[in-house]
């Protein structure tokens, strides 16, 4: 097997760390290392533009954790991503200077179009059976979600300003939200939702993928699980009257009544029914515009699409 590499995606909710190597009889990776930590780097940045600097202080101590298991695993190259909150905040040089001192690399703040393209890679590179024409990734994160259309390469593709972060500190201050303040949100959604069917044409697609915390959690919950099991979770198929009605049932709780749930990571419970409404209005808008009635989750997404970029380079060079 190959040396392995490290990948780090620093979101707004959280930062999650890889370390793989290539599988040589499959072409696939293997995993070494896959954590992730709640920092909620993007506290506030929505209202204020700036990062936090106690959620940047968080950031750090889990980069530093992380960078013991990278020296650890003796990964020879490290790419870092960081996406919407970062591409958000005025004072990210705080930020990118802290992690190039902690980790030894440089934050690569990529485009809402790049982190579609790696997240388009990373879910459907592992979902096999999916239907043969267009496939929709959607990646909902906690400050933005991408869609991206396309068979086995991104063929068109966007980034939203909505995430579940984003709009729960916009809209969603109650517990439970007001049907107010979920009209607002789903408004909001909706206003965004028509411009990617401006930009991508729903209608050819043939199926429908989920990824990231939202959907992965949504489809526990639909699942039925009293503890979280990835195995179970990754190629989950439901209908999309189903994940609809699980979407609806996780706004609707308090926060209390999501914790009991016992299967909600608790640095998202409190941003989960924002992200379980922006599934809803996306799930409802591609049913309404395509033939498609199921949803696929996938517990692989922008993480893995990173840590397949860094192998791909390094074997580039190497040949």
């Amino acid at each position: 097997m190959s040396a392995p590499v490290a990948a780090i995606d620093c979101g707004t909710n959280s930062i999650r760390l890889l370390i793989a190597r290539r599988d040589p009889s499959t072409g696939g990776m293997v995993d070494l290392e896959r954590r992730l930590e709640m920092v909620r780097l993007g506290y506030g940045v929505d209202r204020t533009g700036r990062f936090d600097p106690a959620a940047v202080e968080r950031t750090f101590e889990a980069a530093r954790g992380y960078a013991a298991l990278i020296a650890q695993h003796g990964a020879r190259e490290l790419r870092f991503v960081a996406t919407s909150a970062t591409r958000d905040a005025a004072n990210r040089d705080v930020f990118i200077d802290g992690i190039r001192e902690i980790l030894g690399v440089q934050v690569e703040v990529i485009s809402g179009e790049e982190e579609a393209a790696l997240s388009f890679r990373g879910a459907v590179s592992t979902l096999p059976q999916l239907p043969a024409g267009p496939r929709v990734v959607v990646d909902i994160g906690g400050g933005s979600t991408e869609l991206v259309l396309g068979t086995e390469e991104p063929e068109a593709r966007i980034s939203l300003d909505m995430g579940s972060v984003r709009l729960t500190e916009r809209h969603l201050r109650s517990d439970p939200p007001t049907a107010e303040e979920i009209a607002a949100a789903a408004a909001d959604v909706d206003a965004l939702l028509d411009t990617a069917a401006e930009r991508l044409p729903l209608q050819e697609a043939t199926s429908l993928v989920g990824t990231a915390g939202t959907v992965t959690t949504v489809t526990a919950v639909a699942e039925g699980l009293t503890e979280y099991r990835p195995d179970v979770v990754h190629g989950a198929s439901r209908s999309i009257g189903d994940a609809i009605a699980v979407c609806e049932r996780l706004l609707a709780m308090t926060r209390e009544e999501r914790g009991e749930l016992g299967i909600i990571h608790p640095g998202r419970i409190d941003v989960i029914g924002a992200g379980a409404l922006i599934w809803a209005r996306i799930l409802r808008r591609v049913a309404d515009l395509s033939a498609v009635t199921t949803t696929v989750t996938s517990e692989h997404d922008i993480l893995d699409g990173i840590a397949l970029d860094v192998l791909d380079r390094v074997e580039a060079r190497e040949r």
